[in-house]
């Protein structure tokens, strides 16, 4: 029973470890790899999401988790092109929020949901992460870089997702607790943005 808890307290200060969801806010400097790996790391939404992402696909079979990771990785890249060519895309912040919400309620609520419909709705939290980003990068000094980091990252905290889903998918209320923190969190950033 320690076990769990102490899996379900590293899951959570992974996540804390992170600022609020201020990533978006033009305030932190974008110039290559390096801001673009650092990036998912420097927002308390970027790191519940990502790591949830793994914690969903946990649940999965290797080849549908790997599908699910798959289709957060795609969409992000296609959010992202979709910003650089000048797409317009309404209340991407308030979407992003909703998606740690969402995250948080798929993880303590739902163990029977189809692969499919999992890989869907990351699929869509990720055309809003991906879209923010893809905004941002025509003021990167090294717009490809920027993205290879933030693809890298996004890709180790779905890991990192995945590794702590293999350890608390023995302990069903672990998911639950992670998934119902991150849902609490997600309303909190949502009502206070």
């Amino acid at each position: 029973m320690n076990k769990y808890f102490s899996q379900s307290a590293l899951l959570l200060s992974l996540a804390l470890t992170a600022t609020t969801a201020s990533a978006h806010t033009g305030a932190h400097e974008i110039n290559g790899f390096i801001s673009g790996f650092s990036h998912p790391f420097m927002g308390l939404d970027h790191t519940l999401v990502m790591l949830g992402v793994g914690l969903l696909a946990s649940r999965l079979n290797k080849i549908n988790a790997s599908l699910t990771v798959a289709a957060f990785l795609s969409f992000m890249s296609i959010g992202a092109g979709l910003a650089l060519v000048g797409f317009e895309m309404q209340n991407v912040e308030i979407g992003i929020l909703v998606s740690v919400l969402m995250t948080g309620l798929l993880l303590g609520t739902s163990r029977q949901l189809h692969s499919a419909l999992i890989a869907t709705l990351v699929a869509s939290f990720a055309l809003f992460h991906g879209f923010a980003h893809g905004a941002e990068m025509p003021q990167a000094a090294q717009p490809i870089n920027y993205a290879v980091g933030f693809l890298l990252a996004t890709a180790l905290l779905h890991a990192i997702g995945l590794g702590l889903g293999a350890l608390l998918n023995k302990h069903q209320l672990g998911l639950k607790i992670a998934g119902f923190t991150t849902c609490g969190l997600g309303l909190y950033l949502l009502i206070s943005a």
